[in-house]
């Protein structure tokens, strides 16, 4: 009907170019937006918005950059309604620098000005620079709408900070907004990562409409949080409800397993991605499976798969691979693993540390000694341990030994007081965790004040009695703390939730959720 038109008239071409964004067929809009201007045709306030919308989804910067050209060129830089798409285009794009500059060059920002820059920090991963800018929008008097709560709701899911997103789900609340499909498996989303599993199923009990993202909301978060049978019972009501799963949702569904130990599961619901749903696997898959098998000592069943992958194995996989390793003292294969995943991640220092690791428990210490310098000469440091959690909305860090906090005496007084207390009922230092270059003493009073358990003590001193105590850590959790915190909950009587690297820890009455099986 475009083509069989006497006249060119912007309004049908703008309808064109809409429509095609709307439906995804992105390069499309784009494409008609190139014919319009072949065709010399006056475009309007209303073209340019719907093709910065296309440049966003498709992060090409060079023909963002001559649209911007043209808009200025034509003068309709304006228009807030050009400008506030401009804003949400680079700051998509990854280029917030940009974003922030048309951003105050609005003389009149609305919701949606706000809105596109928060929203595209978040998207960006810039989550602290988003949440700023919504306390910044909110003091200046905006109101916000639903797409700057979720976006704001998945900031505070990334950055774990969970008394602030309280205060967002509060908000949207009391402004009285109906809460969209995209709020509700923020919100989801949001609950679960930060280890309060069932608010999340509190939001996703209250939800009226469910897509496939919010029961694999679900699913991940109770996966994360140690009930990987419950993930499973979701997954197979989900499948009930004629919602169809997705990539992510087997994700979820095979970590569940892999941290449950169901082996058979794990391969039945493989299979059925594959064949039933046609949903070919990613690394993500199979790592998940060869870190399964790899736990249940079924090593050469992993090296098999490990063969047999249709996709070339990412770091994740020899992560996998390089922990199945460890456990079984297994060194030719682990010393391929960690070859491969220095190669993929060439400043990671975990494939060095785990494979001297595997050396000195094999008694080879020329070896171990060898990839230690190895790493030294490359400039590889390892990462080193944090800890944080968040009291009346501030959240405190700590390190290991770490004497920076303001309450450092009291601190290291109630760790003492507790190492004293689980001691006595049968909590002994698994020196294995500690630093190899200290006499016994100093190895044990090096365990004690590892990050997490100055972390925990810190809980003890300033959270209400009986409340739980959050702690999140950048890395996975020492065997050491991970059994002295199993007796703090058993002691002290509190539910300790401690998400790691990897998944949450639920300590309650001296047990943990993982079975120890992390």
């Amino acid at each position: 009907m475009l083509e069989n038109m006497g006249v060119d008239d912007v309004v049908s071409w703008n309808s064109m170019v809409v429509g095609c964004v709307r439906q995804g067929f992105r390069e499309e809009a784009l494409s008609f937006f190139q014919k319009m201007h072949e065709r010399n045709m006056k475009m309007d306030d209303f073209t340019y918005p719907s093709v910065l919308n296309s440049l966003a989804s498709l992060k090409d910067m060079p023909n963002a950059m001559s649209v911007h050209c043209l808009i200025i060129k034509t003068g309709f830089t304006a228009y807030k309604l050009v400008n506030n798409a401009l804003v949400d285009m680079y700051a998509k794009q990854g280029k917030s620098d940009c974003a922030l500059k048309i951003f105050n060059m609005i003389v009149e920002k609305d919701v949606i000005s706000w809105t596109s820059l928060v929203t595209g920090y978040s998207h960006g991963g810039s989550y602290e620079e988003a949440i700023k800018l919504f306390h910044e929008m909110r003091i200046e008097g905006v109101h916000p709408d639903q797409v700057v709560v979720a976006s704001i709701l998945i900031a505070c899911a990334e950055l774990t900070v969970i008394e602030f997103g309280k205060q967002v789900h509060t908000i949207l609340l009391k402004s009285g907004l109906d809460s969209s499909l995209s709020v509700n498996n923020s919100l989801v989303t949001m609950y679960a990562k930060c280890g309060i599993i069932a608010d999340a199923k509190q939001v996703f009990n209250s939800m009226s409409i469910r897509d496939v993202i919010s029961w694999t909301a679900l699913i991940v978060g109770y996966a994360k949080n140690g009930r990987g049978r419950d993930s499973i019972c979701f997954y197979e009501q989900m499948v009930v409800a004629g919602i169809r799963p997705d990539f992510i949702t087997f994700i979820g569904l095979l970590f569940a397993c892999s941290h449950s130990g169901l082996v058979e599961k794990s391969r039945h619901y493989f299979e059925s991605m594959v064949k039933v749903y046609g949903i070919t696997p990613g690394p993500e898959h199979y790592a998940c499976m060869i870190d399964l098998l790899g736990r249940s000592g079924r090593l050469v069943e992993a090296r098999d798969l490990l063969n047999k992958m249709a996709v070339e194995p990412d770091a994740t996989v020899w992560k996998a691979i390089l922990g199945a390793c460890r456990v079984h003292g297994e060194l030719e294969l682990g010393e391929k693993a960690a070859r491969n995943l220095s190669e993929l991640e060439p400043m990671n220092s975990v494939p060095y540390i785990m494979l001297s690791n595997m050396y000195s428990t094999a008694g080879r210490w020329e070896d171990a000694a060898r990839i230690r310098k190895l790493m030294k000469s490359r400039g590889i440091r390892k990462e080193p341990g944090c800890s944080w959690t968040e009291t009346n909305g501030k959240v405190h860090t700590f390190f290991s030994e770490d004497r920076g906090h303001p309450m450092t005496n009291e601190i290291y007084r109630k760790v003492d007081e507790v190492i004293m207390l689980i001691k006595a009922v049968g909590y002994m230092p698994d020196l294995t965790f500690a630093l190899h270059d200290t006499n016994e003493e100093g190895k044990e009073l090096g365990l004690a004040y590892h990050s997490e358990k100055l972390a925990v003590a810190f809980g003890l001193l300033t959270a209400p009695k009986g409340a739980p105590i959050y702690i999140f850590k950048n890395l996975r959790v020492c065997g050491d703390c991970h059994t002295a915190m199993k007796h703090i909950s058993g002691v002290f009587v509190r539910h300790i939730v401690l998400r790691d690297s990897n998944c949450f820890h639920h300590f309650r009455e001296g047990k943990c959720s993982c079975g120890d099986y992390w």
